[in-house]
């Protein structure tokens, strides 16, 4: 039965055909270029946050596992909280020379941007 699961034909068109299979495309993940390879920008954002200053990394190409991952390291260096979703890493608070510092040190390729 789960073979036939409902949730994943939603927006189908329904068919008559007695012989038709459902075949569920799948999205293969791109895999994460070497650090040297990214090119990540850190700059600060107050936007949408009530006036609370954030760090902001954008630019992350690759995998969610290996996003998160970078995040949960800046956050314990950093020694505050934040959030790794989208390509982006939110790190609180005002540490855009520290997380320049630590990525260059990982061998990523980060700008400060503003």
């Amino acid at each position: 039965m789960a073979d036939n699961d409902w949730k994943k034909r939603l927006g189908v068109v329904y068919s008559t055909n007695p012989d038709f299979n459902f075949v569920e495309e799948s999205q293969e993940e791109e895999a994460t270029p070497d650090p040297s390879k990214q090119n990540l920008r850190v700059g600060i954002d107050r936007k949408g946050r009530g006036g609370k200053q954030v760090t902001l990394v954008t630019g992350f190409k690759g995998r969610e596992e290996d996003l998160q991952e970078l995040g949960r390291t800046l956050k314990m260096r950093c020694g505050v909280g934040g959030s790794a979703k989208d390509g982006q890493i939110v790190i609180q608070g005002d540490f855009r020379d520290r997380v320049v510092e630590l990525l260059t040190q990982m061998g990523y390729k980060a700008k400060r941007a503003n």
